[in-house]
Formats: C-alpha cells, structure tokens, sequence
C-alpha cells in the first residue's frame, strides 16, 4: 500500500478518538518541535500484511509507529523471506533518510496491526533544519537500528530457534499493550527464516511450560520471565540499545 499523501482520499481516516501518541522518539522532542510535528503528522491504522515501503522504492514519508511492529524484509532469489530488523513505537520506518538516502533498502510490511503516524518528507526536512532536537534523536535511534541489524546477524547464526522465536516474541510483547497479539505460526516462520513446523513444535514447548497461550493466530504471554530465560542474550542486547 502506498505512503498516504496530505489531501488524499486514500488516506485512511484517523479514528474518532484522538489518537494517543505513543512514538518514543516524537514525546522525547523539545515542546516546540513536538508542536510543529503534531501539525502535520497523518495518523491512521496499520493493517497485517500492508506493505508500508517496498525495497527500493523512494522516501515519500517518514512513518512513526505508536503501536505494532513492522518488519524490515529481505527476500531472496529463491523466494525465501527474513527479517532484517523490526520497528515498533520506539523508532521509525526511514532511517535511511538520516543518513542520506532516498529509497527504501528493505521491504517493510506490517507484522502486527497497529497506528502510526505518517510525515511528509519535506516536512521532516524542514524540521531537521529548525529544531536539532530531531536530528539527535532520529540519528541516535539509527545507530540504535544499525545495531539490531549487527547483532540479528549474530543471533541467526549462534542461537536456536526456539531463543530466536521467544526473543521476536519479547519485542512483540514490548511494542503492544496489553498481553495478547495477533501472529500466525506461518507469518512467524517467514519473519525467522524457519520451517512452519519448527516455529510450531517451540511454540507448542512454551505452552506446555505455561508460558504462552496460543489459538488460531492469537497469543497470549503468561510468564514474561520465563520467556526472558528462554530467549538469547540478544534480547536485552537490542533492548538496551534502543533504551539508551
């Protein structure tokens, strides 16, 4: 789907109740340049399965989610997908516009439904220009992706899946409110680079410790700590990261 533009009607409309932000990045701004983006940001849902940006497709806007996750893919020759990196409320779809780019270097889908909010390029560039407060945190934020990216390399090669499967959970549960969320054991598999039945047999292991609950697309997180101690140390890595 592509990125709304102002005063288009394919934009689908915010709901009637104000939407809440929830974006790390925009609440840590400066009161005046909090103020300037609230002007002009375009919030509306984010559907499962919407292509927010296709790989190479160029920058219209900067999208901020407030709530979900979005997964940044890669495909290969063959057909098979993996995740790079995933976003939730605590950065943005666009980083590579901080550091110069124009085009989007991976495709970007709505793995878990949720808001956002949506800023036109020429807007976010006026306000890296009047209020540095957004270029510190958008660049900080980058480094912090970066380092996701880094360290996703390392956990796909050194830890098993059912450590890499409660790890993606863990974010998950951090980026929604609540317990409960929306994934299918097939979204999942293509999101790790994992047979179906391997994300079915880790997933039927945690429910049988009481860990989670899952039916029919719908998980439900019992034990937090628990799924903490079967998760790779690359959790609190990337956690941390996105914390400082």
């Amino acid at each position: 789907m592509p990125a709304p533009q102002k005063g288009e009607s394919s934009v689908n409309q915010p709901t009637a109740d104000q939407p809440v932000i929830r974006n790390r990045l925009i609440l840590s701004l400066r009161p005046a340049a909090l103020e300037f983006l609230q002007k002009r940001l375009i919030t509306r849902s984010m559907s499962v399965g919407e292509v927010i940006y296709e790989e190479g497709a160029p920058f219209t806007h900067a999208v901020f989610p407030h709530e979900g996750v979005i997964s940044l893919m890669s495909q290969m020759q063959s057909g098979r997908t993996v995740e790079k990196a995933s976003i939730g409320y605590e950065g943005f779809v666009g980083f590579a516009l901080i550091l110069g780019g124009g085009n989007a270097v991976s495709r970007s889908t709505v793995r878990i439904a949720g808001y956002a909010s949506w800023l036109a390029i020429e807007d976010l560039d006026e306000a890296l220009a009047e209020f540095p407060c957004v270029s510190d945190v958008m660049l900080r934020y980058s480094k912090s992706l970066i380092t996701q990216l880094l360290e996703s390399v390392a956990c796909n090669s050194l830890h098993t899946a059912q450590q890499r499967i409660a790890r993606w959970l863990l974010h998950a549960h951090d980026r929604v409110q609540g317990d409960t969320f929306y994934i299918t054991q097939e979204a999942l598999s293509e999101v790790l680079g994992l047979r179906r039945a391997t994300v079915s047999e880790a997933w039927s292991q945690l429910q049988h410790k009481g860990v989670i609950s899952y039916s029919r697309g719908c998980i439900t997180i019992h034990h937090r700590q628990m799924l903490e101690e079967t998760a790779c140390e690359c959790f609190h890595r990337i956690r941390g990261g996105f914390a400082s």
